[in-house]
């Protein structure tokens, strides 16, 4: 048996999860700081939960779980004899890997909403499965830390939003990255301006993959949705629209003067900005992006993708409006906004920047060598009373040579070690070791507690 993994899953080391637990508490405690309260959703949802909601290309990136006992007892027998996986996996398949936590949670909300008190501030942060193609920064298995608000129509909430990328992200460390901000309600009046507001999901589809396969290929996908090469002209200057926020809304007011809905996105664009001059940011650049679509079919309004301009890594965060998304489970006219901070990608432009501080890692402050049974018997009434104190400290279980257990802290980074011998027992004084330094010092248990009490 060959011992692994599957491709685009991943095993977390010690040293790795400190430094994950670093980002999430951060990105958790600034969620709570705007009054967001966490939830969780199951690891597997009904698949017609799921399905439908992503877009075509969406559908197929789900991870479909087996019905159990004889599934292919049940199995659509003429979809298997025409090879289509589609209606064969509808019928062996009730259930699949959750594709994001946006979704489960507009199911949620749906489920429970005689509980919740609108409008609802909620975070979760959880992991997602994709059937991708994994790549650098790309994973089967990944978590998201998502934050929405759900029955406000208010701008307020994108701003606030805003400011919340910007406020984890500089207290992660990154100095130099960018919110990237846009309105589909513009992409709608952009596919309305050029006489095809039917193709809106085939152009924010195609506009979405700009950065990744450029401006011919974009044009080219645009053809095969049925466009023509007149339609595809008008909106290609669109493509190369860049500059300073009020000449862009300007260029789209003109470009969209015969578009309601279109001016509407405008409108939505410029209060954010206005608010958004209200208060200060710390290291984040706001900035335009009308080539900005973001595949995701629920999203109708303000749309978000923040990128770090020191690592080449795509999105390492993202979000927008929906303004009906629950109505898909029969609550009508409940529009919400979210985010969600992709803490994978996150963790990869951290790393390559060498952001994480040292002392994250989560290692014991001091380790008890141990001499014998009579010493670890002194010892452990001692370890008690520092554990009851939220002092990390552990002792070497086993009786073994002393070069073994101070090898054993330098390789778990334990930045002191505690001798209590015959001579330490009689005195009441322990020997406490820097194993950085070398150095050593008698000290007293209250002496020891205080130096590690925080």
């Amino acid at each position: 048996m060959k011992i692994g993994i599957p491709k685009g899953f991943r095993d977390f080391s010690p040293a790795v999860m400190a430094k994950r637990n670093f980002i999430f508490d951060t990105i958790k405690e600034s969620f709570k700081r705007y009054g967001y309260e966490q939830i969780e959703t199951p690891t597997m949802e009904n698949r017609e939960t799921l399905t439908g909601k992503y877009g075509e290309e969406g559908d197929r990136l789900i991870f479909s779980v087996l019905n159990s006992g004889d599934y292919l007892n049940k199995a659509d027998a003429d979809a298997i004899q025409l090879k289509d996986s589609v209606k064969v996996i509808s019928s062996i398949s009730e259930k699949a890997l959750r594709y994001d936590l946006t979704v489960p949670f507009a199911r949620y909300v749906v489920q429970h909403q005689n509980e919740i008190v609108f409008p609802f501030k909620r975070f979760q942060i959880q992991p997602v499965w994709r059937a991708d193609r994994p790549q650098r920064g790309r994973y089967r298995e990944f978590y998201q830390c998502d934050a929405d608000v759900i029955g406000s129509d208010s701008l307020i909430n994108e701003v606030e939003l805003i400011q919340i990328f910007d406020e984890v992200l500089t207290k992660l460390g990154l100095s130099d990255f960018s919110i990237k901000i846009n309105n589909r309600k513009i992409l709608s009046g952009i596919a309305e301006v050029i006489g095809r507001p039917e193709k809106i999901i085939d152009i924010t589809v195609a506009i979405d993959k700009l950065e990744k396969i450029g401006i011919e290929k974009v044009k080219e996908e645009l053809a095969t949705k049925g466009l023509t090469k007149n339609e595809i002209d008008l909106i290609q200057p669109l493509f190369e629209l860049k500059g300073e926020k009020n000449q862009v809304l300007n260029h789209l007011k003109d470009y969209l003067k015969a578009s309601e809905i279109g001016l509407s996105g405008i409108e939505e664009l410029q209060y954010i900005f206005d608010l958004l001059d209200v208060v200060s940011l710390n290291k984040a650049k706001v900035e335009l992006d009308v080539t900005l679509a973001r595949g995701l079919n629920y999203y109708t309004g303000a749309i978000f993708e923040v990128v770090s301009n020191e690592v080449q890594m795509g999105s390492i965060c993202g979000g927008g409006r929906y303004a009906d998304l629950t109505g898909i489970f029969g609550l009508k006219d409940m529009s919400g906004v979210g985010i969600s901070f992709g803490a994978d990608r996150i963790f990869d432009v951290m790393d390559e920047l060498n952001l994480f501080p040292k002392q994250v890692i989560e290692s014991s402050q001091v380790l008890f060598i141990n001499f014998g049974v009579k010493e670890s018997t002194f010892v452990l009434p001692i370890l008690q009373k520092m554990r009851a104190l939220d002092i990390r400290a552990e002792i070497y279980p086993d009786t073994a040579k002393m070069k073994k257990q101070l090898k054993y802290a330098d390789q778990k980074q334990i930045p002191y070690v505690v001798l209590v011998g015959e001579q330490e027992m009689e005195s009441g004084e322990l020997t406490l070791k820097n194993m950085e330094s070398g150095d050593q010092i008698n000290v007293t248990v209250d002496q020891l507690i205080k130096k590690f009490s925080k």
